[in-house]
């Protein structure tokens, strides 16, 4: 049996558990669902206890597989929040990075002087997804609790009993410092809440012993604290040097590149959040993309592979069409809650084909938007890719060509990161680097050069419409 770190992902939908080795490999893995509970007035919760299950059950059937297990590792999606009393149980669901409740208290700092400086100085986007502004909220409507924090360190004090949270997920919720690593005393006041009201704030490589019984998992073996889901995705795909993106696209995406101190672009477009060790990840993320063409599947009662095929013989542009595919709102370079999609464009002799095209290309036309945002403050040369999109040929080709950036095929993830980080603890050295080499997508110039000159139209488009 091999020497394993297991690794908790905590993710939106699912969270998913992993036998990582000192080499970065996947030995083997289960993940449990988890629903989301969302309502039209922009509800998007999850039940802690729920999620916890999953994660227990999971966690016991990897253990079941006999590897000798050296620690635990936690990641999970970031900008949660959920309030505790005194001993610790729920007294509120868990608010997701989708849920937008508190769109009015975002929009009320916004375009403020100290909007804009607490986007600086923390590196969070001043957006409903903020536990910043969900707190605020909270306090709006006067929902109370002994303690606040995230689901995932909710799952850490399932485990070991102990209340902290590290400084990667820390940095996401637009309450820390990035220059201290502290609560940032201003966010904290416009938030309405005391410090003593939010958990410890310790390293991404502190531990605490695990005291719950799993079985397949030796008692008191450390649960490293870990990362938010986005940052620790660029430490497993080995995209932490300068000149390297890593590029998730799932139903939502992001772009992120490592660099060695925080910093967000002029225009307020990126976030920075913090890894370990004095790494930083700039970048966006975009609310809409495989839900765009699960959304077209569903409007034509196409199946989704079959109308990307019939998308894949359109010619680059979509034979006029333009979009703005805000599904779900929008994020990354905007931040800005409320945008609505749009098609512009459309004639008489354009059909579910182009119009599923446009989405994919709006997408990817998005992508590159945040792309130029982050290239304000950091060289890009390269990107490594993961998410389910990119079994897809077409999404792999358009995207290739509107970054114009050769895509490569990762095969780490968040999990893979995390168990890097606990590697990193126990044995006091960096660990065998999660990377390997895989396919290379390079793209057109000249489709990458119509993309470039669409672009400007999706900025009027969308300044426009706003």
């Amino acid at each position: 049996m091999a020497d394993v770190v297991l690794a908790i992902d905590q993710g939106t939908t699912a969270t998913k558990v992993s036998a990582v080795d000192r080499h970065a490999h996947v030995l083997v893995s289960a993940e449990r669902s988890h629903p989301v509970r969302t309502t039209p007035a922009g509800e998007a919760t999850h039940d802690p206890g729920e999620v916890v299950d999953a994660a227990l059950d999971a966690l016991r059937e990897v253990a079941a597989a006999g590897h000798h297990v050296h620690a635990l590792a936690l990641t999970g999606a970031m900008h949660t929040l959920l309030g505790v009393d005194g001993a610790g149980r729920p007294v509120t669901p868990s608010l997701s990075w989708a849920d937008n409740r508190a769109k009015d208290q975002a929009q009320a700092l916004r375009d403020t002087d100290l909007g804009r400086r607490l986007h600086r100085e923390t590196g969070t986007p001043v957006h409903p997804f903020a536990p910043l502004a969900k707190l605020a909220w909270a306090g709006a409507n006067k929902i109370t609790a002994d303690r606040w924090y995230g689901l995932k360190d909710h799952l850490f004090r399932a485990l070991t009993g102990e209340v902290a949270t590290e400084h990667s997920s820390a940095s996401g919720t637009g309450l820390l410092e990035s220059a201290t690593l502290d609560w940032h005393p201003d966010a904290l006041d416009f938030a309405g809440i005391d410090p003593e009201k939010l958990p410890d704030l310790r390293s991404p490589l502190d531990s605490a012993p695990l005291t719950r019984h799993v079985p397949g998992v030796p008692r008191d073996v450390p649960v490293v604290l870990g990362g938010g889901d986005g940052p620790l995705a660029n430490l497993g795909v080995g995209a932490t040097t300068p000149g390297v993106a890593a590029v998730s696209l799932g139903t939502s995406g992001a772009l992120r590149v490592a660099r060695d101190a925080p910093i967000v672009d002029e225009r307020g477009r990126t976030f920075c959040y913090y890894v370990a060790e004095g790494l930083w990840v700039v970048g966006g993320a975009v609310s809409n993309g495989g839900i765009v063409t699960q959304w077209a599947a569903d409007t034509f009662g196409l199946p989704a592979a079959d109308l990307l095929a019939e998308a894949a013989l359109v010619p680059p542009g979509a034979r006029g069409i333009t979009a703005l595919p805000y599904l779900l709102g929008e994020r990354a370079p905007w931040w800005t809650s409320d945008a609505r999609s749009a098609l512009v464009g459309i004639r008489h002799d354009h059909g579910r084909a182009e119009i599923t095209r446009a989405l994919v290309e709006g997408v990817a036309q998005q992508l590159a938007l945040v792309l130029d945002a982050v290239r304000s403050t950091a060289d890009v040369r390269t990107a490594r890719v993961t998410g389910g999109a990119f079994r897809s040929p077409l999404w792999t080709e358009v995207l290739a060509s509107a970054l114009d950036l050769d895509l490569e095929v990762a095969t780490g993830d968040s999990a893979v990161g995390a168990a890097l980080l606990a590697w990193r603890a126990l044995e006091d050295r960096p660990p065998t680097p999660a990377h390997r080499p895989g396919r290379i997508f390079r793209p057109d110039k000249d489709i990458a050069e119509l993309y470039r000159r669409g672009r400007q139209d999706v900025e009027r488009l969308y300044l426009a419409l706003r």
